[in-house]
């Protein structure tokens, strides 16, 4: 599993927190900067599976 999949899962994860704790005290900052980092996760661990895809392609 590629650094970047993991790496991006944990940015997903906390992006999710940060906007549900925005969301339930009114702080659309923090619910803005957690959606911001949820997608900066999701495009890190997309770019994880495509090199995984790519080294499981080189080793066939």
């Amino acid at each position: 599993m590629d650094k970047n999949r993991i790496a991006g899962a944990g940015k997903e994860a906390a992006g999710s927190t940060k906007e549900a704790v925005g969301k339930a005290i009114g702080d659309r900052k923090m619910q803005a900067k957690g959606v911001a980092e949820k997608v900066v996760g999701k495009a890190q661990n997309t770019a994880g599976k495509m090199s995984d895809a790519a080294k499981r392609s080189a080793k066939r």
